[in-house]
């Protein structure tokens, strides 16, 4: 799994949900085991909590999947309300193969909804590179939007490059994993068809998905 990067503190390994291709895939950056991050996604919105002090090395957030080779374009999200967004947190973190650049919820003025909620839309001009001397943003290698800011952040409407970032179900993930003609290349297990692959798969993200809800529940 694709790491964090997380400026301040050192990057680390993302705890998250199998591989899928164009989504979102919640986890959290916790190299001490403080527990004190959440990231969890329903009804559309991500959930995001840091309920420890801000300089405690950990993060909430989610890869964003499916960019790699595109070039940066455009991206946004909606915050519940203004008051969520402290300094630059929650971000973009755009990695590319010219460096890291940040998309940060205090670099732009956002458009306030009807519901109250704020909207934060970032340009190529709003990139933040995290080294002064690489300022021409390269290729997509990775994206992710986290918090590392003491708080809480429910984030919804996630677009990059104009798509709509959603998490997917177990099934949605295992046909990204079988699709094409991959249910072919497993050996252990062997599949016969697609379908087969993709239940299987299925199966396997789901109860990995309840795992790790429940190690979510025993720690909070």
């Amino acid at each position: 799994m694709r790491k964090f990067l997380i400026a301040a503190v050192a990057a680390g390994a993302l705890i998250a949900a199998a591989t899928a291709s164009a989504a979102l895939q919640p986890g959290v950056f916790d190299p001490n085991n403080t527990h004190c991050v959440t990231s969890t996604f329903s009804n559309g919105v991500l959930h995001l909590a840091k309920n420890c002090a801000t300089t405690t090395n950990a993060s909430a957030g989610a890869d964003i999947t499916g960019l790699s080779g595109q070039t940066f374009q455009s991206a946004s999200f909606t915050l519940a309300s203004a008051s969520q967004c402290q300094g630059g947190s929650p971000r973009f973190d755009i990695s590319t193969t010219n460096g890291l650049f940040f998309l940060g919820c205090n670099n732009v003025t956002p458009t306030t909804n009807s519901d109250g909620t704020v909207t934060y839309t970032f340009s190529p001009a709003n990139l933040i590179p995290a080294d002064p001397m690489k300022t021409t943003p390269g290729t997509i290698t990775a994206v992710d939007i986290l918090i590392d800011v003491q708080g809480t952040a429910d984030v919804s409407n996630i677009t990059v490059n104009g798509v709509l970032e959603n998490v997917l179900t177990p099934r949605q993930n295992a046909f990204a994993k079988c699709k094409h003609g991959q249910w072919k290349t497993f050996t252990d297990p062997k599949f016969k068809n697609q379908g087969q692959c993709v239940s299987h798969f299925a199966h396997e993200l789901n109860r990995a998905r309840q795992d790790e809800n429940a190690k979510h529940k025993h720690h909070t």
